[in-house]
């Protein structure tokens, strides 16, 4: 399996454990969307970007970085590949960085408009 592939996969069965409640944390209500998952070529470690809408970032991770082993532990049926990487949580501030950026280009556009 290519490292895309193991990238997809891990993405979209992380984001079915998180979206069935199957790590039962009260901090992981809310909508909670995994962006993207970047495993390293030898498959020892993936990093997994978390986006957060109406909650706490800092909350979230805490929970997810405290379930991953129990989350590796749901891949292992579900992943099939001869070696399940350690799971790293991390923000993706993307999307909070879009909104700004599409904030200040619209300020911008409503200053030339009056002036």
């Amino acid at each position: 399996m290519n490292l895309e592939r193991v990238n997809s996969e891990l993405k979209r069965q992380i984001a079915l454990i998180i979206d069935n409640n199957e790590v039962n944390d009260p901090r992981l209500g809310g909508f909670i969307s995994v962006t993207a998952v970047g495993t390293a070529k030898d498959l020892g470690s993936a990093v997994v970007y978390v986006s957060v809408l109406n909650g706490d970032i800092k909350e979230v991770l805490y929970a997810l970085r405290n379930a991953a082993g129990y989350i590796r532990k749901l891949l292992k049926n579900r992943v099939k590949i001869r070696s399940l990487p350690e799971l790293r949580f991390a923000a993706d501030d993307s999307i909070e960085y879009g909104m700004k950026m599409d904030k200040l280009i619209n300020d911008v556009m409503k200053r030339e408009k009056t002036e």
